[in-house]
């Protein structure tokens, strides 16, 4: 069975705005790079998913961190749930009953599946499908956006503390 985990970057008000946030620094992106190669693969809400088809195409001003990471994003397969889009990119599945489908990949692999964004992971929160919450803080104050917890914060234990790259703390929780 796979151990279904949701992590992101987020600010130190709990609000996950990458591009408010900017890029992490090379440590932090390249702890990205190798958890991503360990992965299984990724379960993405719609609007993440739609954020991370930038890795799709190379662009010019890449250098070989960028590149590295694409490479990996590209060979993983993706699982998109989503009820409005009507396809997904190449090595990506799209799932339009989302949780059932979840539940049985969840239930057919083995290894770590990347759980990505807040309302889907709420979704299979509270279905009692994530297994492991990482939350990568880093030191900026957004004051609004999108919360890391969609919704009313789940019992959880911490399970460990991880000081990654110049600026970033990593909290890692199971459900309590």
């Amino acid at each position: 069975m796979a151990k279904l985990v949701f992590g992101m970057n987020l600010s130190l008000d709990g609000y996950v705005d990458h591009t408010a946030m900017g890029p992490p620094d090379p440590v932090l992106f390249r702890h990205f790079i190798e958890q991503v190669r360990g992965f299984t693969g990724s379960v993405y809400g719609r609007r993440i998913y739609e954020v991370m088809r930038y890795w799709d195409e190379d662009q010019p001003d890449w250098g070989a961190e960028e590149h590295d990471y694409a490479a990996v994003w590209r060979s993983q397969p993706k699982w998109v749930v989503s009820r409005s889009l009507k396809s997904v990119g190449p090595n990506a599945t799209l799932f339009t009953d989302g949780i059932e489908a979840v539940r049985e990949l969840k239930a057919r692999l083995g290894g770590e599946i990347e759980v990505a964004g807040p309302d889907l992971a709420r979704s299979l929160g509270d279905a009692g499908l994530i297994d492991e919450y990482r939350l990568y803080f880093r030191p900026f104050v957004l004051g609004r956006g999108k919360p890391f917890f969609a919704g009313p914060r789940p019992p959880l234990r911490l399970v460990a503390t991880d000081h990654i790259g110049e600026d970033t703390v990593r909290l890692t929780y199971v459900p309590a």
